[in-house]
């Protein structure tokens, strides 16, 4: 039986491991090769400052699932601010993983940049100022514990009267796109390029999706 509960300090270590574990066989399985880093950027900054917008599922006391959120994406560490203070922390410059991520996106840009094309970024928008990031193990996926944490979730910025929120997958990742579609997110916007990011030799593009009361 899954549980959904609030997050608690005691989860951190258990939520490491799975932010690897859940990604495993997907597109964003690892975006530059240094999880620890990654989780810097996506996992742990909402830990540390909207931990009430934390929410995982256990199952018998083994934890499966988490969603991580914020209710105003302006009161919170942008993206770019995350990753420069990973990159710094965890000297990814010094990595060659890293550096020829980094590098890789540096190509795509230039080319994005030469062709006129845009390229991924955050959404910055008042009618969705909220965004969430979804992580389910695979042995849970299909038990509704997606459902129920996206149910928390909504009923927290129902509470909170947030006029919406939003998120960010990619097109690539079909599964991840019906299951929002599903629990009542619509597509928003273009879907460009995530430059660096390849999953089995081709390029990805993201595809944001919201969602209001």
């Amino acid at each position: 039986m899954i549980t959904i509960r609030a997050f608690a300090e005691t989860d951190r270590a258990g939520l490491g491991e799975l932010f690897v574990r859940a990604g495993e066989g997907s597109p964003t399985a690892s975006l530059w090769g240094h999880a620890a880093s990654e989780a810097a950027v996506y996992l742990t900054p909402y830990l540390d400052h909207e931990p009430a917008s934390c929410f995982v599922a256990e199952r018998s006391g083994v934890l499966v699932g988490y969603l991580v959120g914020c209710l105003d994406g302006a009161a919170f560490p942008s993206e770019d601010e995350r990753l420069a203070r990973a990159v710094r922390a965890h000297r990814l410059l010094l990595r060659p993983g890293p550096v020829a991520f980094f590098a890789r996106s540096l190509v795509d840009l230039a080319r994005a940049k030469a062709g006129r094309s845009a390229t991924a970024g955050e959404l910055v928008d008042p009618r969705w100022p909220a965004h969430l990031h979804l992580n389910v193990a695979r042995e849970a996926r299909g038990t509704g514990a997606a459902d129920e944490l996206m149910r928390h979730w909504f009923a927290r910025l129902r509470a909170a009267g947030s006029p919406g929120c939003h998120l960010q997958t990619l097109v690539e990742n079909a599964r991840a796109v019906r299951f929002f579609t599903r629990v009542g997110c619509v597509p928003h916007g273009p879907t460009p390029l995530v430059p660096g990011l390849r999953y089995q030799g081709g390029r990805l593009h993201q595809r944001t999706m919201v969602w209001n009361p």
